[in-house]
C-alpha cells in the first residue's frame, strides 16, 4: 500500500486522504505516519478523515470532516493555520453555507455518479448539481462518487477543481498512470488539478 500511495504521489496525486475507519487508533497513527513519509518527498499532503488528533500527531496537512463532523471553526482552533481542513457537502445549500462560515479550504461534493461503494439507494446527486455547487462558491470543489477517467473531462467542465475516488484508484493495476490519466483529462479542460 505504502508503495502505491508513493506511486500517486509521484505521478501527481496533489492529495492522499486516510480514511480507514477499521484501525485502532494506535494502528491509524502508526499507518498514518508511514503515509506521511513515503509522500513526503513528492509534496503530496496526506488527510485523515475526522481525526484530527490522529492528523496531527502523524504530521498530516489536514483533516477532511463529514457534512455532521464538528464545524470548521471549531477545528480552525486547534489546528495551525497551513493546515487544510476540507468538509463534505451533499446540496448547493450546504456547500453554500460551508463556504460562507469560513475556515474551509475545499468542498468534497458527491455522490455525483452511482458508485460500488454506495448502496443501490443511495442518493445520486448528478452533473448538473456539480455544477451548480461550483457555481455558488469560491472554494475549490471536489467530486466524488463514481468517478472514473472517463468522466473526468465532464466533472472538469462543470467547474470541480478535481476529484476524489476509492475504486478508481484502488482496483488500478498501474496506479501512477490512472493518476496522470486523470491529471491530463482535468488538466485539458480547466486548467485545474
Amino acid at each position: 500500500m505504502l508503495a502505491r500511495l508513493a506511486s500517486a504521489a509521484a505521478a501527481g496525486a496533489t492529495m492522499i486522504q486516510i480514511r480507514e475507519r477499521q484501525f485502532a487508533d494506535r494502528e491509524l497513527l502508526d499507518f498514518a505516519r508511514e503515509v506521511v513519509e513515503a509522500v513526503r518527498p513528492h509534496g503530496s499532503i496526506v488527510t485523515l478523515n475526522e481525526r484530527i488528533d490522529i492528523a496531527l500527531a502523524a504530521g498530516a496537512g489536514g483533516v477532511h470532516l463529514k457534512s455532521n463532523s464538528p464545524s470548521v471553526s471549531d477545528v480552525r482552533r486547534i489546528v495551525p493555520a497551513e493546515f487544510l481542513v476540507g468538509r463534505s457537502v451533499h446540496s448547493v445549500e450546504e456547500a453554500v453555507t460551508t463556504a460562507a462560515a469560513g475556515g474551509c479550504d475545499y468542498l468534497l461534493f458527491g455522490t455525483v455518479f452511482p458508485s460500488a461503494s454506495k448502496p443501490a439507494d443511495h442518493p445520486i446527486a448528478g452533473i448538473d448539481a456539480l455544477e451548480r455547487v461550483c457555481r455558488s462558491v469560491s472554494l475549490p470543489v471536489m467530486a466524488i462518487g463514481g468517478i472514473c477517467v472517463e468522466r473526468a473531462r465532464a466533472l472538469a467542465r462543470s467547474g470541480a477543481a478535481g476529484i476524489a475516488a476509492i475504486s478508481l484508484f484502488a482496483e488500478s493495476t498501474d496506479i501512477g498512470r490512472t493518476v496522470r490519466e486523470v491529471h491530463d483529462a482535468l488538466t485539458v479542460s480547466s486548467g485545474n488539478v
